[in-house]
């Protein structure tokens, strides 16, 4: 049977609704904003933005010059002196009316970010109702979280594209919930849209928010070392996140800088393999495309045939094409582990880690193929990669020291508990680990020995939601703890030390030992 587009999946349909719902953000020729100085103005140099899905052009970003930024910058500092004087009970009123309104168009959001960062739509709107969940649960947790703390300042947040509303939409309100104001930059790789939206949404409610597009070496200056910025909450890249780190550095603010590291599943003397394979099929849901996802598992040599056996049929197992896509008649969108990866340049830079390790020695041990059934015909198929791995990834090899951040998946036999410590802790400092045994005891003595920010028995760890701090080792993470009265106490001034990795420097002087 045919596969066509679902009428209301289609992107002209998903546009003209938005602009009906917030139409202060788009210039005259349909063209998206900023929102500077509490108003949606300036497009900027216009960059096409094409999905990752079938290479539709989208719309443009509307990238500042560092001058705008400055200027948001210095407006959202005053935004701050306002803001910092209403009652926490008059801001939770207004927080809770926004998130009231998002839900009202959570549909709407999740259809936008399947287009935008390919993220099949049941998993989309399980990202837009973690973040309502999770605002509404500070909003009624606040009080006492809030209990003898002041307000920090002006928050810069930039954040990467794979989770535009449960990470950033979530912590630009709890920000704001603390009485701080806030400056977010769009991720250029995704999440305009549904960013776009959920800010109008905010303004309206005079929340103290603006939202910036452009490139972070142009924009650095002014969302990283600027004066005005009191605290910088940063998701990406370790490259970029060490340059940030620099910066912040010499301007002793505070920060919270969420960087990537190679989460590891470690198997020693282990048999449960139906759970662990439920695990790991599980894992695969957006193409791998999280912080907390696991890249490389570390597996006892003796034990290699049988992980084999419960491993290659999930991989087989994994359903991927064209999100949008359904049979003619049909009126639900189909439940893939993943679609495409954010874009085409990504997957060019991922063949060449498959093809630099098998070059260097690795053996591939699986790779999949694109179903053409999945696809509407002669459609951009650039951006989607199949799922693959390699066996036996030497030292040399680019996969080995770096997080592809797709279905890409390196395993390593080992032949001793230190080996497989050593081999789990190659990236010197990872988000989350795990730890597959039998045994108890010998678990919890390996899991003791992981460089990770959580550590799982039996079970992956992911970044959590509410209550549930976040944070990591080593190369993984600098700055605050996240999640619960962390996240509170990140962005607030009172009693007590903060907690995570950092120099004295970024703490205020009361909270200095």
């Amino acid at each position: 049977m045919a596969k066509v587009i679902l009428e209301k999946a289609k992107w002209d349909n998903l546009f003209s609704q938005l602009k009906s719902i917030a139409p202060e953000c788009f210039n005259q020729e349909g063209d998206i904003l900023n929102l500077i100085e509490g108003k949606w103005q300036k497009e900027g140099n216009l960059r096409p933005f094409n999905s990752s899905v079938d290479g539709t052009l989208l719309g443009h970003y509307p990238m500042l010059q560092k001058e705008d930024a400055l200027q948001a910058v210095e407006y959202g500092k005053e935004d701050f002196n306002k803001w910092s004087k209403i009652s926490l009970e008059r801001r939770k009123e207004k927080v809770s009316s926004v998130v009231k309104e998002i839900e009202k168009h959570k549909e709407l959001i999740a259809l936008l970010l399947v287009w935008e960062i390919g993220k099949p739509y049941k998993q989309s709107l399980t990202g837009v109702e973690r973040c309502i969940d999770g605002v509404y649960w500070y909003i009624e947790n606040i009080d006492n979280m809030m209990d003898s703390r002041t307000p920090l300042g002006l928050i810069s947040n930039i954040a990467s594209w794979n989770y535009p509303l449960s990470v950033l939409v979530h912590a630009c309100l709890v920000q704001v919930l603390c009485g701080s104001a806030v400056i977010a930059k769009t991720p250029t790789d995704g999440g305009l849209f549904a960013l776009t939206l959920c800010f109008a949404i905010a303004r309206r409610q005079d929340l103290p928010v603006s939202l910036l597009s452009g490139s972070g070496a142009v924009l650095s200056d002014a969302l990283v070392a600027h004066p005005s910025i009191d605290c910088l909450s940063y998701v990406g890249g370790k490259s970029n996140g060490k340059r940030i780190a620099n910066a912040v550095f010499n301007h002793k603010k505070r920060y919270m800088l969420e960087m990537e590291g190679i989460n590891t599943y470690g198997v020693w003397n282990f048999t449960d393999w139906a759970n662990l394979g439920k695990q790991i099929k599980s894992g695969f849901k957006y193409g791998k495309q999280r912080c907390t996802a696991y890249a490389r598992f570390v597996v006892q040599r003796k034990l290699f045939p049988k992980f084999l056996d419960m491993y290659l049929p999930i991989l087989k197992s994994l359903s991927y094409g064209n999100p949008v896509l359904v049979e003619e008649g049909s009126s639900v969108l189909p439940d893939y582990d993943f679609g495409p990866i954010i874009n085409a340049k990504k997957v060019s830079d991922v063949n060449v880690m498959f093809n630099d390790a098998l070059g260097k020695g690795a053996v591939a041990l699986y790779q999949g193929i694109l179903d053409s059934d999945l696809f509407l015909n002669k459609q951009d198929t650039s951006a989607y990669f199949a799922p693959s791995s390699v066996l036996n990834l030497p030292k040399n090899a680019m996969l080995y020291h770096n997080e592809p951040f797709a279905p890409l998946d390196s395993i390593v036999l080992v032949d001793s508990p230190e080996e497989l410590v050593t081999e789990m802790n190659v990236s010197n400092g990872a988000l989350v680990s795990s730890i597959a045994c039998d045994n108890e005891i010998q678990a919890r003595d390996l899991a003791s020995q992981l460089r990770a920010y959580k550590v799982g028995i039996n079970k992956m760890k992911s970044r959590g939601d509410k209550h549930q701090t976040f944070g990591g080792i080593g190369e993984s993470w600098k700055g605050c703890f996240v999640g619960g009265e962390y996240l509170v106490k990140s962005v607030t001034n009172g009693p007590g030390r903060l907690h995570g990795n950092f120099d004295d420097y970024t703490l205020m002087p009361e909270q200095r030992d």
